[in-house]
């Protein structure tokens, strides 16, 4: 069998040659067939990631290795793919929901010229293949390179429509802040060579024995901070909402399957080293915690639908490093699964607002659309009652399980975490209102031409709205009727070592059940009074003020890191460059030049055609040498 999963290269390998088909042949192939093989490809690729997540489920895991990457006296470093239970599930929901997005996307894209639609499309295929050599690297340096391939992919889709300078800002905004991060995973990788000789996670793992306290605390928090550039947690999260500027199907790759669960990714595959770093852990939480509160009261008053949703991501995603920062790895795996789901629908319906609503992106113009759009209407309530935490949806099961781990670790954990959940439900049911219900606020013009979206978008609305349904009944606890948590007996192999050395308090299923209670019932207080508060909402040219104002300005974030970052480096680069270079090296190097110059100038004076001059010269160089003669 696993000479079988030996060909595991063939998944990430088929997206690369979508993009590269559609990237050189650009020029030359229909907006049909550019949309038909970059899909395809991930549709293939998904086929391959059940047949592989059969065999795994089965017990079979295996480590193949390709050729050397990196072979010198000291290091070796081999282009080696893992598939277990972790890599396998990540196949699914990066080529299942890339291979939906896809499909989205020949509608939703269908305006471009044929140029732009392949180029769009080989993108797309290269966002993936990044992603999916990123989870299925067996050693920190393939994940590394995948990791560099999505910040780069994010960069080229952010700004696809790069004629607008606005949607350029944005993606060197990703690029920077992604950097930052990227550099402390650079370091850990650095440190676990030096201390290791070795970055293979079987190795690293079954060696962290031979790491001390010190050693594993810093190469930890290294890696958080790359995590916290990839997956926008404080302070690197400011560039996730401005990502918004890319075409929306690209909004709910980046939020959905691939980029931002990349540092989720790496801290649940690195599990065991955070298990014996408690500070780190610590930090996890906290930080994770900490950016779920302050993304959702920032989504709170956001009007453009996308930027709600990004802030909704950033939300989630906080939710999700609490789970890994509490210990409770599966839930956090189990939430970017549910996630993945209900958030990728949530875009594309988005989008199938926006398509509807010929680009406005303002909810306050929306309103009334439940009639005209029926479908998308349905799907995206499913959506926000999965992202609320509803029963049975999907996010009801993942966010209480990381509630509940939370709780177990510190009861404050828990109060925060719920408030946050109470504010997940404000914040969509606000979007749902005013997009959906009440009277239409838009142009005429708009309302003559809303209409319902083409199969090619309803149909992926469908089944991601089936997967935000019952995609969180894999997770059930024996808790709720007697049930069994299949996603955490798969996973369990994973995270067995950390399992093994953590000391889980024990909790009764009375506390079970008034966690859940508590959780919901807070929830839904907020869902129907956002749904009463804004069902029939009316357009006000009134601006906000007080608190309102500043969440409406993101809690000035980015104009605080205008003024003590940017605007500083500003200041520093042009002192180096009008006073160190063209003052100081410039002047220099110029200065020579001009001396040369003036002196050549005089020199030529001396030869004037003046037969006086040139006997008095011959003396005067005849007196020269008598005298330098004599002394010598």
């Amino acid at each position: 069998m696993n000479n079988i999963l030996q060909l595991v290269w063939l998944i990430p390998l088929l997206p690369l040659v979508g993009f590269l088909i559609n990237g050189l042949g650009r020029k030359h192939l229909s907006k049909a067939l550019s949309g038909f093989i970059g899909s395809a490809v991930i549709f293939l690729s998904f086929a391959m990631s059940v047949w592989v997540f059969i065999q795994v489920k089965d017990g079979n895991t295996h480590v193949a290795h390709y050729f050397d990457f990196i072979n010198i006296a000291a290091l070796k470093i081999g282009f080696d793919l893992q598939v277990d239970q972790l890599s396998s599930l990540f196949l699914l929901i990066i080529t299942g929901v890339g291979f939906l997005i896809h499909v989205y996307s020949t509608a939703y894209m269908h305006d471009e010229e044929p140029q732009n639609f392949a180029k769009y499309f080989s993108f797309l295929n290269l966002f993936v293949f990044s992603m999916l050599l990123l989870v299925l690297g067996a050693n920190y340096v393939i994940m590394f390179i995948g990791w560099e391939g999505v910040g780069l992919c994010s960069y080229l889709l952010i700004g696809f429509w790069f004629t607008n300078n606005k949607f350029n800002a944005a993606a060197r905004k990703a690029f920077v802040m992604n950097r930052i991060g990227d550099l402390g995973f650079l370091l850990a990788i650095f440190w676990l060579v030096n201390k290791l000789g070795t970055v293979d996670f079987h190795n690293v793992f079954a060696s962290v024995g031979n790491l001390s306290t010190f050693d594993i605390t810093g190469i930890t928090l290294l890696l958080f901070v790359g995590a916290t550039g990839k997956s926008a947690q404080i302070p690197l999260y400011t560039w996730l909402p401005d990502a918004m500027a890319g075409p929306t199907p690209v909004s709910a790759l980046i939020h959905a399957a691939t980029m931002v669960t990349a540092g989720i990714y790496m801290i649940a595959r690195s599990n065991i080293l955070y298990t014996m770093a408690p500070v780190s852990q610590t930090v996890v939480a906290i930080t994770g915690l900490s950016t779920a509160i302050l993304a959702a009261t920032i989504a709170l008053k956001q009007n453009d639908i996308k930027k709600v949703l990004a802030y909704s991501t950033v939300s989630q995603l906080g939710y999700m490093f609490l789970g890994l920062g509490v210990g409770a790895y599966t839930g956090a795996v189990f939430h970017v699964m549910t996630h993945a789901f209900f958030k990728a629908l949530l875009f594309l319906g988005a989008g199938s607002v926006i398509h509807a609503m010929s680009g406005e992106q303002d909810m306050r113009n929306m309103g009334g659309l439940k009639k005209h759009m029926k479908i998308t209407h349905l799907t995206f309530l499913l959506g926000c009652l999965a992202i609320a935490g509803m029963p049975p949806f999907a996010g009801f099961f993942s966010k209480d399980e990381i509630l509940g781990a939370a709780f177990a670790k510190n009861p404050v954990y828990y109060g925060i975490g719920v408030a946050g959940a109470m504010m997940t439900a404000f914040y969509m049911f606000r979007l749902y209102a005013m997009t959906f219900l009440g009277k239409f606020r838009g142009t005429a013009d708009q309302e003559h031409h809303v209409h319902e979206s083409p199969k090619a978008i309803t149909i992926p609305l469908l089944i991601l709205a089936l997967l935000a349904v019952a995609g969180g009944w894999v997770g059930i606890p024996e808790v709720f009727l007697s049930g069994g948590h299949r996603l955490g007996e798969f996973l369990n192999p994973v995270f067995a070592q950390s399992d093994a050395i953590t000391i889980k308090p024990e909790m009764v299923h009375t506390t079970e059940y008034m966690l859940m209670v508590i959780s919901v019932a807070l929830a839904l207080v907020a869902l129907i009074y956002a749904w009463s508060r804004f069902s029939k909402y009316q357009k006000t040219a009134e601006p906000s003020t007080g608190l309102g104002n500043v969440l409406e300005n993101k809690w000035y974030v980015d104009e605080l890191y205008e003024a003590i970052i940017i605007k500083p480096v500003r200041a520093i680069a042009n002192f180096f460059n009008e006073v160190v270079e063209k003052k100081g090296i410039d002047g220099f190097v110029n200065g020579i030049g001009k001396a040369v110059n003036y002196g050549s100038r005089q020199v030529r004076l001396l030869q004037n055609g003046q037969v006086g001059l040139y006997v008095l010269m011959m003396v005067l160089g005849i007196l020269i040498l008598f005298i330098v003669q004599l002394f010598l």
